[in-house]
């Protein structure tokens, strides 16, 4: 028998007996099912899981990966319904290597006068079509679905693929009293395995099989044995400011490291960086995409490549990429257009945009290397082993006078030096082809600045009217610069909406690039306060930052990832000159983040009859631990409140 190798990460195995199913839990339907009307730990759950298993093996005769799922689900209400409608993607290959199903039951348990009626999924109802050109969906829908149905159905999947071992995800979109998977992994498949998720596991269990794979020839393989099991799994419920949920719901995953034959071979699947590095260095969609010349000079006006000064000639470069060349929206970091063709048709994905800018900077002796990105969408790659797949994305670092700029020319409202929010996660890999590739930091390191301020005074034939002017850098700039530029009407509309109490008019943008890295606008506005007798009512917040508390759950497991620092400004002068007094003023109300982390100051002070009201919000991190939830929580309901909220009462002289 073949020696057994196993690797694993951030899961701590010891070999003991194999785990069993805890006796309250089964796939088997009871009375108590039935009757159960709510869940006590989570009473908004429109269904639950009761039961759910999986079990992954390899079959001695046709050598596939035979997967076996088990669902039990009591629905409580009409919101539930959903989890009637099953869907099943497979993968397919080719005409002869393709992900297949079977042995598909599915059955519904309504109690009905009294008694337990069961129905059965028929066959004609499953339903199977053409998902894309890699994958097939197989769906059906359970019968005679009702308020208070338990369904139960299961199937097998068999697969002819092993690069990626079936993953189990022991966290879904509704709460689970019990879930478990097994694994009877081969020895001859090394993975490296991957726990993510908070949630702990209830039952974590190992052994080895002697023999349990036979081979024609008469060789044999042991395999690796493993049960795990989780209980009470809430519902995973994303939110704002979040990565990909991959990155935080509870689950396993498999990659394969390596494979050994029978015959002696080995095919490594998992490698060291340095052949990684070899492998995009010569790969031709990449590594020999970023080798082509570019005639710059039939690209460039000969101002461009004549400038002096690097930063300018770069700014330039990347100005003319990302005006004159359109991203197709595909995120990927092969290729497949070739930088010839982008530059022919204007179109094109990612990759070829990104290695355009690449080789025209390159062209005009900026020294540029590739960046390996996976978009916030996408998860985080793994620091622990070299996964390429894990990537999804290129962007560009340009070296000038000593100082890096991470570039991505896809975004037409982006500014040099940015990159565009979905690239913020975290790190990506610096390729240098010449001393080896390394993660690198793209957080940006600035804080993105919005500031407003408001000059109001009362007059006596038009009332309360004022000015208002705001400027912006960084990340929040370049938000405005996206919803203002492409329809102005729009966005003024909505500035208007979102304070009812004011009418807007002479709106002005100055002169400036709508990929600036600041944003600057004026308006003015006129006031329509709320009166009672001699009394106004004022709100004298007329930008708000937030409408509502983006923060709404009991407890969030995963952290706060706002992608950039940010600090907001917001200074207003109330002038009331000889018509009126202030018969209530704002309180002075400051708010801090533990650690520091994060601080509200507001002050509003009276001096003669002018009132002069500050009020400063910083984040001083972009990424918050989950353990910050609660707080940040109660500080975001502050924020929302002051500005919705507050009201400066005046008097009539």
């Amino acid at each position: 028998m073949k020696t057994f190798y196993f690797s694993l990460s951030l899961l701590l195995i010891s070999f003991l007996v194999m785990g069993q199913t805890p006796e309250e839990f089964n796939y088997r339907v009871s009375l108590s099912d039935i009757n159960l009307t709510h869940y006590e730990k989570d009473s908004t759950a429109n269904a639950l899981v009761l039961f759910e298993s999986g079990k992954s093996y390899v079959d001695n005769k046709e050598y596939d990966l035979n997967t076996e799922v088990k669902y039990k689900i009591k629905i409580f209400n009409k919101e539930g319904f959903d989890e009637a409608n099953v869907q099943v993607l497979l993968y397919k290959g080719d005409s002869r290597h393709y992900e297949k199903i079977k042995d598909i039951t599915a059955t519904t348990y309504n109690l009905e006068n009294g008694k337990v009626e069961k129905y059965q999924l028929d066959k004609n109802d499953i339903f199977k079509e053409e998902y894309d050109e890699k994958r097939t969906l197989v769906k059906f829908t359970l019968p005679h679905i009702k308020e208070g149905s338990v369904i139960t159905y299961s199937y097998k999947v068999i697969s002819p693929y092993f690069f990626n071992y079936y993953p189990w995800n022991f966290q879904g979109d509704i709460p689970k009293l019990y879930s478990e998977y097994q694994a009877s992994i081969p020895a001859n498949w090394e993975y490296n395995i991957k726990l993510t998720g908070a949630q702990k596991l209830l039952i974590n269990k190992s052994d080895v099989e002697k023999d349990c794979l036979r081979y024609i020839s008469g060789a044999s393989a042991g395999c690796f044995k493993a049960f795990y099991a989780m209980k009470d799994i809430p519902a995973f419920v994303d939110e704002d400011y979040m990565t990909s949920e991959s990155n935080y719901r509870a689950g396993i995953s498999y990659e394969l490291k390596e494979f050994k034959g029978f015959d002696g071979t080995v095919t490594k699947y998992t490698k060291s960086w340095d052949a990684v590095d070899n492998e995009v260095k010569t790969d031709q969609n990449i590594g020999r995409q970023l080798k082509k010349s570019v005639d710059a000079k039939d690209l460039l006006s000969s101002g461009i490549l004549s400038e002096p000064d690097a930063l300018k000639r770069a700014k330039a470069i990347y100005k003319y990429v990302q005006n004159n060349y359109t991203w197709d929206g595909h995120t990927r970091i092969f290729s497949e257009t070739d930088v010839k063709d982008l530059v022919k048709n204007r179109s094109g994905n990612i990759g070829s945009i990104n290695i355009l800018l690449h080789n025209l900077l390159e062209e005009a002796d900026i020294t540029v290397k590739p960046v390996l990105v996976s978009t916030r969408q996408n998860g985080f790659p793994t620091k622990l082993y070299p996964v390429l797949s894990d990537f999804n994305y290129i962007i560009i670092q340009a070296t000038i006078n000593g100082k890096n700029y991470l570039l991505d020319a896809s975004d037409k409202f982006n500014a040099f030096g940015y990159l565009p929010f979905r690239c913020l996660n975290q790190y990506g890999r610096l390729m240098d082809f010449d001393h080896g590739s390394q993660w690198i930091d793209l957080n940006p390191k600035s804080t993105s600045v919005m500031m407003y301020q408001v000059d109001v005074d009362f007059d006596d034939d038009l009332g309360f009217v004022g000015e208002v002017s705001g400027k912006s850098k960084g990340y929040l700039a370049m938000n405005l610069s996206e919803s203002y530029y492409p329809n102005p009407d729009q966005y003024v509309e909505k500035l208007q909406n979102t304070s009812p109490f004011i009418e807007i008019y002479d709106y002005e943008v100055p002169d400036q690039n709508e990929s600036d890295d600041t944003f600057e606008e004026s308006f003015k506005v006129e006031y329509n306060p709320e009166n009672t007798g001699d009394l106004v009512y004022i709100n004298p917040f007329i930008i708000r930052w937030w409408n509502e508390n983006p923060f709404k759950l009991q407890e969030r497991s995963y952290p706060i990832d706002f992608g950039y620092k940010k600090s907001f400004m917001y200074i207003y002068k109330l002038n009331l000159g000889e018509a009126y007094t202030v018969e209530s003023n704002l309180k002075e109300t400051i708010v801090t983040l533990p650690n520091n982390a994060g601080r509200l100051a507001l002050s509003s002070k009276v001096l003669g009859n002018t009132i002069n009201l500050t009020m400063r919000v910083d984040f001083k991190e972009s990424l918050y631990a989950p353990e910050f939830y609660p707080y940040l929580k109660k500080f975001l309901s502050k924020i929302v409140d002051i500005q919705k909220n507050s009201v400066l009462v005046l008097k009539k002289v």
